[in-house]
């Protein structure tokens, strides 16, 4: 790419990152005065490097920022560097262990960091292997954040690959999720584990991640009032932090 490529490349991105909502193609020929042939060029080049994403609506939003790349090149940087503050506040808080989660390709849950506590007797697992939205809590506030459509089209296709799916049970789960905010789950996939997960937003009020603290049922449950608090604050935080960053374009 020649220098007055990638100066134009720095321009997109250092204009999107500044932008409070999506921007179409021809907001940003005619905002940086470029040729539209350029312009589509370089927001292409942007999308399959994972800088910026391109919605259903042809809206184009900044997905990161140069130099925050994430261990496999996932483009998640970005809220792994803002949330992991609020995550090991909450980690701090609860004495119980912390993850930030986001969707894979598949929509499953990936995770991107685990914070654990300092006690002996603490909750662990292995994040390099995928979960089932469905079965975790931080799955299911990630599906909460699917549009209706979405949503039944996940729980048709997980009914059709096991058996002990009941969609429409499912669906109604999630919508409670959906309402009230977040997820208490208290009979995890793994035995005595149980888990509080709630959402962080971009500033778009798009879910990008879901925050999640983890523990053995017992412990969860007998304070789950005051960690549920925990959670809700410390996904606050990250989304504020995120949507900060967006406006001061860093």
């Amino acid at each position: 790419m020649s220098g007055r490529g990638a100066e134009r490349i720095l321009e997109v991105i250092e204009w999107l990152a500044r932008q409070p909502v999506g921007r179409t193609l021809t907001d940003v020929v005619t905002s940086l005065a470029l040729p539209k042939s350029s312009a589509l060029m370089l927001l292409r080049t942007l999308v399959q490097s994972g800088y910026v994403r391109r919605d259903d609506a042809g809206l184009y939003h900044i997905r990161r920022l140069p130099g925050e790349v994430s261990a496999d090149n996932r483009a998640w940087g970005t809220v792994l560097r803002l949330v992991d503050i609020s995550l090991r506040e909450a980690v701090s808080l609860t004495d119980e262990t912390g993850f930030i989660g986001v969707f894979d390709d598949a929509q499953q849950v990936r995770y991107l960091n685990k914070v654990l506590p300092v006690r002996e007797i603490r909750y662990d697992r292995d994040i390099s292997v995928a979960r089932i939205a469905a079965h975790v809590a931080t799955g299911q506030v990630l599906l909460a954040g699917l549009s209706d459509a979405a949503l039944n089209a996940y729980c048709a296709d997980l009914a059709l690959a096991r058996d002990d799916v009941d969609t429409i049970a499912l669906i109604k789960q999630i919508r409670t999720v959906r309402s009230n905010g977040y997820s208490l789950n208290l009979q995890g996939r793994v035995e005595g584990a149980a888990g509080i997960a709630a959402p962080v937003f971009d500033r778009n009020g798009n879910m990008v991640a879901a925050l999640n603290i983890a523990g053995p049922r017992e412990r969860i449950a007998a304070r789950q009032d005051e960690i549920l608090s925990v959670v809700i604050k410390a996904a606050q935080q990250a989304s504020a932090a995120l949507s900060e960053m967006r406006r001061e374009g860093r």
